[in-house]
């Protein structure tokens, strides 16, 4: 059984607002076992919202509406279907001495604009409100030309009545039309591998006849793995889904760092805090301080972190870190003699248990052809020890700054778990 979102908005189109309606429904048709096969986005347009409300329908089984119910002029959803079922709008009587009393238990007085939240068009149902005012729509619209027949479902785009009215009035609609599917997911998360190598690596698991299916997105420089399994019972679902999870290790092993809503400076908060709580300090140069940010975004970091600085300049470096003059001369601020005596100078300062020290070039300007924009060496110390790597991350200002602090936590991850890196 096929599904499709539409969200209403010039807001959403303009990119003002994010459309986190048609995310939450997706997860919510998934745990039912309704495939989404598309997201629409239109603006406030009463043609476009037809067109559209027609286009989805020939395409699937359930039409998803979002937004487009409110009591303005610009709120032309409801009118937009009545258009497509080929209808007139009519005063759902119900619906009208609910929001009249709502408004008198407030205290307020309804103004004429809230009559239109009750057209409903003449054949459809209306959908009660538990959280606003503005009633959701329910109908059936026939394909021309085709016996197929799309269940249509518009509710208000406002979050918080959106939601209570799917659970409450769509859910168990669709689940009683759904044949009783389950669909599950779990997302894997990787760093320091791209793609396309991750990819070759998984091989087989990505054919996409493959039930469970196994595809890759990349956002910020991590590589993702969402794994879905469509079975005909929970349980089913629940054993293919974790016997795919269990190939993907077997072929990633450390390079997968966690799952779902894990990130890595979450992970790196329980390694770090697993048994004794071991501490760990920064020295930034290039990222000025988004490193100790990004650690001290977790809820209980005091725990571990210990200090930061951010050692932009040579006399920062020379000053606060103990970087000798000589070594920042003879090497450049951007090399690995640089970041190891920062990292050591951290630690030494800190009485940290580790310490992680960046130097590079984030660009636009600063590159040289034996030195390029992109170019970062970061060192990680520990008590027996450091490692010191240099890398080239692509990428505007922005990226490599980012790249190169989830490097360096990568750097830590390894060195926290006693594996070694395998790039």
């Amino acid at each position: 059984m096929d599904a499709i979102v539409l969200s209403i908005g010039n807001e959403l189109v303009l990119g003002q607002t994010v459309d986190t309606n048609s995310a939450w429904l997706s997860r919510e048709l998934a745990a039912i076992g309704w495939d989404v096969i598309a997201h629409v986005t239109v603006g406030d347009d009463q043609e476009a919202i037809k067109t559209a409300i027609i286009g989805a329908a020939e395409r699937c089984d359930v039409l998803l509406v979002s937004g487009g119910l409110g009591p303005t002029k610009d709120d032309l959803t409801r009118q937009a279907l009545a258009e497509a079922l080929n209808q007139p709008l009519e005063m759902n009587a119900i619906w009208l001495r609910q929001m009249e009393k709502m408004f008198q238990r407030l205290g307020r007085t309804m103004a004429e604009s809230n009559r239109a939240q009750a057209l409903i068009p003449r054949t459809a149902r209306m959908m009660e409100n538990p959280a606003g005012t503005a009633a959701g729509i329910d109908a059936d619209l026939g394909s021309p030309g085709s016996s197929r027949t799309c269940r249509v479902f518009a509710m208000p785009g406002v979050p918080g009545e959106m939601r209570p009215m799917f659970q409450r009035t769509v859910a168990p609609e669709l689940v009683a039309a759904g044949g009783g599917r389950t669909i599950l997911s779990r997302t894997l998360h990787t760093f320091g591998v791209g793609e396309s190598a991750v990819g070759e690596m998984l091989g087989d698991l990505m054919n996409r006849s493959r039930n469970p299916s196994v595809g890759t997105t990349v956002s910020g420089g991590v590589v993702s793995l969402r794994i879905t399994s469509r079975q005909s019972s929970r349980t089913e679902a629940e054993e293919k889904l974790a016997q795919t999870i269990t190939e993907c290790r077997r072929v990633l092993g450390d390079l997968i760092y966690g799952t779902d809503d894990q990130t890595l400076p979450s992970i790196i908060a329980d390694l770090l805090t697993a048994g004794a709580v071991r501490r760990v300090a920064t020295a930034e140069s290039c990222t000025g301080g988004l490193l100790a940010k990004v650690l001290t975004d977790i809820p209980g970091s005091s725990r571990y972190f210990q200090k930061g600085w951010i050692t932009y300049s040579n006399e920062a470096k020379t000053d606060l870190m103990g970087v000798p003059a000589d070594i920042i001369s003879t090497h450049g601020a951007v090399s690995e003699e640089v970041v190891r005596a920062m990292a050591l100078g951290a630690m030494r300062k800190s009485g940290s248990d580790f310490s992680l020290a960046i130097s590079g070039i984030a660009g636009p300007d600063g590159g040289t052809p034996a030195k390029p924009v992109g170019m970062v060496c970061i060192a990680l110390a520990y008590s027996s020890g450091e490692l010191v790597r240099t890398f080239r991350f692509p990428g505007d200002r922005e990226m490599i700054r980012d790249r190169s602090v989830k490097m360096a936590l990568t750097l830590l991850r390894y060195q926290l778990s006693g594996k070694t890196m395998p790039f």
